[in-house]
């Protein structure tokens, strides 16, 4: 596997789904971190559906600050996790106060409660920023090894072995990039190979 050039290979996949947006409904980057947290372990469908409520209620940074446990349980009841993300955000929001304090780097936006790895990287690319790591969802983690760039179900691990095998350049798309031919065309079951643009060095396609 070692003879690949996966920095050559992947640049159609990157070309593919270079400025298509995150499948969460934002608007702002306010909106962005309270879905991202909102959104771990559940639907980004099901997040944008109750996203309306939830920013008419509360509007900016300023407002959740203010907010208590059970006027977003109201809203958020039927989150998976919906407790602890409510604690998270409330959290974060006295911490960040405003929404123009809202961090840029990803040592500061996972040091907030609710925030991981990945839910970093998904804020810094789709605020545009320099991306420090690779984002890796449910979706990276079974289609990278799938493809043969990553082994394993470890998504620290696979995020190392992507950024290792890539340039710092493409590591704000790379992952979203993965993530939506996981979502689209590589799917769990019955992969659509033959409308593939990375079928010609997969792992996965040469087996069959």
């Amino acid at each position: 596997m070692a003879s690949i050039n996966w920095q050559k290979e992947i640049q159609p996949l990157i070309k593919k789904y270079k400025s298509k947006k995150h499948p969460l409904d934002y608007h702002s980057p306010y909106e962005l971190i309270v879905m991202v947290v909102l959104s771990a372990q559940d639907s980004d469908r099901h997040i944008n559906k109750l996203a309306p409520d939830f920013f008419s209620a509360f509007p900016d940074m300023k407002a959740l600050a203010k907010a208590d446990a059970e006027s977003l349980y109201a809203i958020i009841g039927k989150v998976r996790n919906f407790r602890n993300k409510t604690k998270w955000l409330l959290e974060l929001a006295s911490i960040i106060k405003m929404d123009k304090n809202i961090p840029t780097s990803l040592e500061e936006l996972t040091a907030l409660p609710g925030i991981g790895r990945k839910s970093a990287n998904v804020i810094m690319r789709e605020a545009g920023m320099k991306a420090e790591g690779i984002i890796v969802d449910l979706h990276v983690v079974r289609v990278a090894p799938r493809l043969g760039i990553a082994t394993g179900t470890d998504p620290k691990k696979i995020e190392k072995q992507l950024m290792e095998a890539l340039e710092p350049k493409d590591w704000g798309d790379v992952g979203m990039a993965i993530s939506f031919l996981g979502r689209e065309t590589c799917r769990p079951s019955n992969p659509k190979c033959m409308d593939c643009v990375m079928n010609n060095v997969c792992a996965y396609y040469k087996s069959l």
